[in-house]
């Protein structure tokens, strides 16, 4: 018995780089045919989506999301009170957060900041993602678009289950859909923005250090 437990674990190790490294490239591959993205790239923004996702509990496809809307995936881009890259930023409202950051413009430690910030936002929201995005972003209006657009990149983000029909046929299972799958997979029903708009001042994007995890970045 020990011995087919230990076969068990072995397999199921083995099975998670080989699924992470098949999101990847699904992910990769969206990314470069939807945005015109050079594979290198694509590849790269994809690596570190999947690297913050994993390490602050969050949906890859609302990070994608936020990306889209703020950079359009440039990670040069530059916008109001100095927001820098692909989740555009704010190095002035997150000095501490970013003190050992050389580069805000390269995607990895991009994304690794603007997935601290959110995740900050929303352990200060105790899990609210509405609430999350709402500051982030500046505005509910913000908050209801990323929402939508996450929906978008859902398809290639989430990460693929198997079931098994009643028959006994196995059914490849995702995000968008739940039939002969267990519909807790449905990532969108934890994340509804609701559909009243509340407005904002505009993207502060300011969060106090003890809203957010410790990071090497």
């Amino acid at each position: 018995m020990s011995r087919l437990l230990c076969l068990i674990l072995l397999s199921l190790g083995l099975a998670q780089p080989a699924l992470a490294e098949e999101n990847g490239d699904r992910m990769s591959v969206y990314l470069t045919q939807k945005f015109g993205l050079a594979k290198e790239k694509a590849a790269k923004i994809s690596d570190a989506v999947q690297s913050a996702a994993s390490k602050y509990s969050l949906p890859p496809a609302l990070l994608l999301a936020i990306i889209s809307i703020e950079s359009r995936f440039k990670e040069k881009a530059k916008g109001a009170n100095g927001a820098t890259g692909l989740m555009q930023v704010v190095p002035s409202a997150h000095r501490g957060l970013l003190r050992n950051v050389k580069d805000l413009t390269e995607p990895t430690a991009n994304i690794e900041a603007g997935s601290a910030i959110l995740y900050g936002y929303m352990r200060s929201a105790n899990g609210d993602m509405n609430a999350a995005l709402k500051s982030y972003g500046g505005s509910q209006a913000y908050a209801q678009k990323v929402s939508m657009r996450a929906g978008d990149f859902a398809g290639v983000a989430t990460p693929q289950d198997t079931a098994k029909n009643p028959d006994g046929r196995t059914v490849s299972c995702d995000a968008r859909t739940t039939d002969g799958c267990p519909a807790s997979g449905n990532w969108s029903d934890a994340f509804t923005v609701p559909a009243s708009s509340a407005g904002g001042a505009g993207p502060s994007r300011a969060v106090t250090s003890a809203a957010l995890p410790t990071t090497s970045n």
